[in-house]
């Protein structure tokens, strides 16, 4: 049961906590507005889907920005502690500093429970659905836009270039139309002096009509056996096209018809894939072992039959008769014992042959292996990044702990500044710990437990030196 000082020091961390979050939550959604911004701006797109894609990359901002405010609360709750001489009170009386710090890291405990099962179930459908949305609305065409004096391409078939536009009367001046050629209809060129747009109501046709201009078709005609180009040219007073703007409005997929990747698969799920893929590395190796365990040459080979027959007169036969077919003396120990030269030979062509096709085996199994494990080893660094940036939570509360208490400053200043230098080493650490795994530098272990580890070891002799009388100095004195 907490008692009063401990709930407390917990309330105390409730007000830096929420504010660091949410404004880590802020800088990090400005960062991605500021990425994507140029991907969703002029295609049309309704608020809800870009609300939505928002909504779905605000959930791995969650992981990343509970243990910055974890750091941060506890430098300045405990500093504010310290600031207030309550902790020279409480050693005062005989009170153990780490009674002050337990319940802190028994919230950290929950808060680290918390996110890994966040990331495990909720993260990973997030991802898949924030994927589905960005693959949707890279397929989007921009929406129906004319400029002045600028090509216009977003409908299929068409090209536009007006050179004045009304906005207001939605009329436009100086029309110009490419119109391509298809199944139903010529290729031709339409010019008009005024034109207006209509939307139908069912907002998927828009029509355009044109006043005073000519159209010049080019006429594809056969004549005579002959394939003859013809142009006509024709005037009109009132012109008339419907295009349809179908293709051009948003369609949602289905978020689940698309593949999964690592960042949008749990943990069961990953490690299904690594036990999959682990399967089929042996599978590959034995069958290697199956097809090379004997490499030797075709004994139907008939250069080799008549070889494996030369005794005797036969031997005699081959010597005596053909005296240009003397055999050479070879460093190979298997050629020196064979009496002819042509049979020398087509024996060495038929090693080289066999150790071509064993090398070529080898470096495709070898590109098949490397492929195998690469993935094993994203996937991995996946699983052991979903438990190590939520135990940073409780790191950071023995690291935030006793730092706030020898700084003995619970401004945000102070705190910003010294967890600065501890997030930018953690969160490079994380960074290049996943690229040099995912490139097998280094193991998936490794690569996401290695600042988690130096941070530990930092954070736990912070809490030893403060609770007790413990120094590293004091083991020299003693050995002296």
């Amino acid at each position: 049961m907490l008692n009063k000082l401990q709930l407390d020091i917990l309330r105390r961390h409730v007000g830096p906590f929420i504010f660091c979050f949410f404004t880590v939550m802020f800088l990090l959604l400005m960062q991605f507005l500021m990425l994507y911004i140029d991907k969703l701006v002029g295609k049309g797109l309704p608020f809800d889907i870009i609300l939505e894609l928002i909504v779905t990359n605000l959930a791995a901002m969650v992981v990343l920005a509970a243990p910055m405010a974890v750091l941060v609360a506890s430098l300045m709750a405990y500093g504010k502690f310290t600031e207030l001489n309550e902790l020279t009170a409480l050693r005062a009386a005989g009170v153990n500093p780490i009674h002050i710090i337990n319940p802190v890291l028994g919230a950290a405990t929950i808060l680290t429970i918390s996110l890994v099962l966040f990331g495990n179930y909720v993260l990973p459908d997030s991802n898949q659905r924030a994927r589905s949305l960005f693959i949707d609305i890279r397929l989007k065409k921009p929406g129906f836009d004319l400029k002045e004096n600028e090509f216009y391409e977003g409908i299929e078939g068409y090209t536009f270039l007006v050179k004045r536009i009304e906005n207001e009367a939605d009329s436009l001046y100086d029309v110009t139309l490419f119109q391509e050629s298809t199944r139903n209809r010529e290729k031709a060129y339409i010019t008009a002096k005024r034109g207006t747009l209509q939307s139908e109501d069912d907002g998927q046709t828009l029509t355009l009509f044109l006043f005073d201009g000519s159209i010049l078709r080019y006429l594809d005609r056969v004549q005579n056996g002959k394939r003859v180009d013809m142009y006509e040219e024709t005037d009109f007073d009132r012109y008339r096209i419907s295009f349809d703007l179908s293709e051009l409005a948003f369609s949602r997929s289905n978020p689940d018809k698309h593949s999964r990747s690592d960042r949008t698969m749990n943990i069961k799920s990953m490690l299904a894939v690594v036990d999959s893929l682990n399967m089929e590395i042996n599978d590959q190796k034995e069958k290697f072992v199956e097809r090379n365990n004997d490499i030797a040459l075709n004994p139907e080979d008939s250069l080799f039959s008549q070889q494996q027959h030369l005794a005797g007169e036969d031997r005699e036969y081959y010597t005596e008769t053909d005296s240009t077919d003397l055999p050479y003396q070879s460093h190979y120990v298997v050629l020196n014992n064979i009496n002819r030269l042509s049979a020398q030979k087509s024996i060495h062509r038929s090693a080289l042959t066999e150790m071509r096709n064993y090398r070529s085996s080898l470096e495709n199994l070898e590109v098949n292996l490397d492929w195998r494990i690469s993935r094993i080893a994203r996937y991995l660094v996946e699983v052991h990044k979903k438990f190590s940036i939520p135990i940073a939570c409780i790191i950071f509360v023995l690291i935030g702990a006793p730092i706030g208490m020898y700084t003995k400053k619970g401004n945000l200043g102070y705190a910003a500044l010294i967890s600065t230098g501890f997030l930018t080493f953690y969160f490079i650490s994380i960074i290049q710990g996943e690229k040099l795994a995912d490139r097998l530098f280094v193991s998936p272990v490794t690569g996401m437990w290695f600042s988690n580890v130096i941070l530990s070891v930092i954070g736990i002799y912070l809490v030893i030196r403060l609770c007790t009388s413990f120094k590293f100095s004091n083991l020299w004195r003693k050995s002296a």
